[in-house]
């Protein structure tokens, strides 16, 4: 149900004048587009969306982590601890090479200065800025997520902690309240077509 209401969406959005998309597949953009934020901020819906209307490749770095360690994210965390865990995922993004792709990736990818300086090389860097009550009403189990909250801190604690380090890596920032997919995907590809 939600593959199918994602293809939908991402049709509508394609198809959609508002958008400005007439690209067809072609690969009108010459870098990555790099999504940040929260964990629950829709990085990986809007992700695919965004991917499919400019048709470019779509990345998930919380993907390819569990890839490359045959575990699930809550797994590394619960097993080596979330030192261990920010440093492999540190390790694998800034090692990563890639081209004319959406990224979207992990929350706490920011926690490395060398991460995000991997990403920012041929990439533009989108924060998805949502509200921490939007967030805490979309987060509603941690346990298996695989979210980096360090021990003592609450949600909100991360919330503003990270806050300011999405803000200091972003080049561009939309605000991802109260609006729907379509409105920020939208958004994304406009600021894109006029840079």
């Amino acid at each position: 149900m939600a593959v199918h209401h994602l293809r939908l969406m991402s049709e509508k959005i394609v198809a959609s004048g508002s958008t400005g998309i007439a690209w067809k597949g072609a690969k009108a953009v010459n870098m990555n587009i790099v999504l940040i934020g929260m964990p629950g901020a829709g990085k990986s819906t809007l992700g695919v969306l965004v991917a499919k209307a400019l048709g470019l490749n779509y990345i998930d770095t919380d993907i390819i982590i569990q890839q490359q360690q045959n575990r699930l994210l809550q797994q590394i965390i619960d097993t080596d601890g979330l030192e261990k865990f920010l440093r492999i995922e540190a390790e694998i993004v800034a090692d990563l090479k890639l081209q004319n792709c959406v990224i979207a990736t992990g929350g706490s990818v920011i926690y490395s200065e060398e991460a995000m300086s991997a990403l920012k090389q041929g990439g533009q860097i989108f924060y998805l800025h949502v509200s921490y009550e939007e967030i805490a009403r979309r987060l509603k189990d941690l346990t298996t997520r695989g979210v980096v909250i360090k021990k003592g801190s609450s949600l909100q604690d991360t919330y503003e902690e990270r806050v300011p380090l999405y803000r200091k890596y972003a080049d561009q920032i939309i605000d991802c309240n109260n609006k729907t997919m379509e409105d920020c995907v939208g958004e994304i590809v406009a600021r894109i077509k006029g840079r």
